[in-house]
């Protein structure tokens, strides 16, 4: 198989959506945004053996190359609507690509996104996803919005991820059923579009968990010019790993280890209420960790009110 045969075969699509004038096959495709929204662009790279195993499936990597990206639109509040995909392929084996595709165009179909470009060349596995969605003007839930008496809350569960990682890495050794639990949170995350979207009435500031909870918060902190404080034991994760790792290590997985594309998110007292509605109707967990304050930094403390001491902050490309 050849270069245009895989994108003709397996990539072009007729769009359905009525804001794509120009899809697949041209030099470039053509948006046409609609009055009164903003367009928000994201992209994010992914590579074998940096971000995912070289022997993982091509379903779970699929899903994961695209739910990443989604994460992010979810953290802004926006809508996801299209997707750039731009892959380093070491070759076109029919049956991979076609497990690929299908998991691929499966969770684009589930958030209403159409693929409308990218590229394609002959490499070890690396893929590029640049994606754009949309809100109402002037509605973004942005890292810089977070102030000072706000309450801090996470979606989900934090640091299965990280745990599953760790055990691959035989760095420790989970029960089959735990490992199961958390290996299937690394391999597929469910980026939380809806709850983002319904914060956007009420909350201020928002990130998506990739790089892990202290220094994605640090990045809400910094950029609001503001201080956080978080309580450890109200950070929620899986029961099952609270009992089997020392309190430690479980702490530098669920603030250092990332991988959890879940919503960390700051909105005032008096929306506690809401907060929980917009879960409860989203079908997603929210739990409040901590408060905003004018410290300036982050303090991480445990159930008897000591500070906490990460050996490391959270992931980095370079470290």
């Amino acid at each position: 198989m050849k270069e245009f045969d895989f994108i003709k075969n397996y990539l072009f699509t007729q769009p359905t959506d009525s804001d794509v004038l120009l899809g697949i096959g041209d030099d470039a495709a053509i948006i046409r945004p609609r009055p009164g929204w903003d367009l928000c662009f994201s992209s994010d790279m992914l590579l074998k053996d940096r971000h995912f195993f070289g022997d993982v499936c091509p379903e779970d990597l699929a899903h994961k190359v695209l739910a990443v990206n989604i994460s992010d639109m979810a953290a802004m509040g926006a809508t996801p609507r299209w997707v750039l995909l731009s892959a380093g392929l070491p070759q076109l084996d029919k049956n991979w690509l076609t497990a690929f595709c299908d998991s691929m165009f499966a969770l684009a179909k589930q958030f209403g996104i159409t693929l409308i470009g990218g590229d394609t060349t002959k490499g070890d596995l690396v893929f590029n996803v640049t994606i754009i969605g949309e809100l109402p003007s002037g509605k973004a839930l942005r890292r810089d919005a977070a102030r000072i008496g706000d309450d801090i809350w996470v979606s989900g569960r934090i640091g299965l991820a990280a745990a599953a990682l760790n055990h691959h890495w035989r760095k420790i050794q989970l029960p089959d059923e735990t490992f199961a639990l958390c290996e299937k949170i690394r391999l597929r995350p469910t980026p939380r579009v809806e709850l983002g979207k319904a914060l956007l009435s009420f909350a201020h500031a928002a990130q998506d968990i990739s790089d892990g909870l202290a220094q994605d918060m640090g990045h809400i902190l910094k950029a609001s010019g503001v201080g956080a404080e978080i309580h450890a034991d109200s950070v929620p994760t899986l029961p099952e790993l609270r009992k089997l790792l020392d309190p430690s290590l479980l702490y530098d997985y669920i603030f250092a280890g990332g991988d959890d594309y879940e919503l960390l998110f700051t909105a005032p007292q008096a929306c506690r209420h809401a907060v929980i509605e917009a879960g409860n109707a989203c079908g997603t967990t929210v739990t409040r960790i901590g408060k905003i304050n004018d410290s300036g930094r982050l303090n991480i403390l445990d159930s008897n009110g000591n500070t906490i001491t990460l050996t490391t902050l959270g992931f980095d490309h370079f470290g």
